[in-house]
């Protein structure tokens, strides 16, 4: 079976190749992203494979229907690029929930610590040999409050290493994890109390801009942002104003709102046209990767590996695993219980 799979890098290519040789599937692999333009790409293939940043929207998903995909495999948890109730009927949809939620917990983890002892500033002095440590002052993360937004594997494992640095830990999730053992609060009182929040949620209506010109005049003064999960979560603009206002004293952000057009990408003999994103750069106190936290060695292996497990059960057997649930009107997992697949 033929895969067409977009927004491809050199990283993702030796597993894919492994496990698909393994099954029988012939990935065809395009740098570009998949957007109503590039979907042609995928004549001839049966499939498609994306990432978070590809465009899975009504658009796209009609050209790629009438060119004979029928399923679409995510290779990441996130799906709020695609439209799931244009698909329903048409093509199925399989996700990554769980590749390694400690890749993920743990750099978000290494941004604060990064963050809170100044080791990205320290690191850049010594290099033209200044040892001072003017500047460098941190603060214990033992004794102080964090906040979780979201406490499924990875909100959990994050608070497993939080709780390791003996911090106290607040959270919050419209589902909270039962019997874990974890302080849930409301998100007021936890934007008020928290001195670092950290986000691992998904990227919902109820999510958008969970931090905003309002919420940030609700956080406590000095608190740090940490978000490994969805840019759109926090409102940027909102966020540079916050800083600006010293509500905010530190934001460490491996996602952002806009990700789309530069993430990925190499930008460095280029002007950015994304002002906000030029000005949080900019900014001595913002620590912007480059949506890393899922790369490392295990995840892209278990990525791959789910991703061609998925596919090949659908082909084999017309039951996709970890196949997004439409009929019910709740986006998760297929549970089979009414049938052995959604359409």
């Amino acid at each position: 079976m033929r895969i067409a799979f977009f927004d491809a890098k050199e990283y993702d290519k030796p597993a894919f190749l492994k496990y698909g040789e393994e099954k029988g599937l012939e990935f065809r692999f395009f740098e570009t992203k998949l957007n109503p333009e590039t979907a042609a790409l995928a004549v001839g293939c049966e499939g498609v494979c994306v990432f978070v940043n590809d465009d899975v929207g009504k658009e796209t998903l009609d050209k790629l229907y009438a060119l004979g995909v029928r399923i679409v495999a995510l290779r990441s948890a996130g799906y709020n690029n695609v439209d799931v109730k244009a698909a329903f009927g048409r093509i199925h949809v399989v996700r990554v929930p769980a590749y390694s939620p400690w890749a993920v917990a743990e750099h978000a983890a290494a941004l604060l610590l990064t963050s809170v002892r100044r080791i990205h500033k320290a690191y850049n002095r010594v290099r033209d040999f200044n040892f001072s440590l003017n500047g460098l002052t941190g603060f214990d993360l033992h004794g102080k409050t964090v906040g979780v937004v979201g406490t499924g594997k990875i909100g959990r494992i994050f608070i497993d290493i939080c709780r390791g640095f003996g911090m106290k830990v607040l959270a919050f999730d419209k589902f909270p994890a039962k019997d874990a053992g974890i302080d849930d609060v409301d998100l007021d009182t936890l934007f008020r109390s928290c001195d670092v929040i950290s986000f691992h949620c998904p990227l919902t209506e109820e999510t958008y801009h969970l931090i905003n010109d309002e919420s940030v005049k609700t956080l406590k003064k000095g608190v740090i942002l940490v978000n490994t999960s969805r840019g759109a979560l926090i409102d940027a603009e909102a966020l540079v104003k916050g800083i600006k206002d010293r509500i905010v004293s530190a934001a460490c952000l491996d996602v952002y709102e806009e990700e789309s057009d530069v993430f990925f990408r190499d930008f460095s003999g280029h002007i950015v046209d994304d002002d906000t994103l030029a000005r949080l750069i900019s900014l001595p106190n913002v620590i912007i990767p480059s949506h890393q936290a899922f790369l490392t060695n295990e995840a892209l292996d278990n990525i791959a590996q789910t991703t061609v497990e998925n596919l090949d059960s659908f082909f084999k057997t017309g039951v996709p695993e970890n196949e997004l649930c439409y009929r019910c009107g709740r986006i998760e997992e297929c549970k089979k219980e009414r049938c052995g697949k959604c359409f």
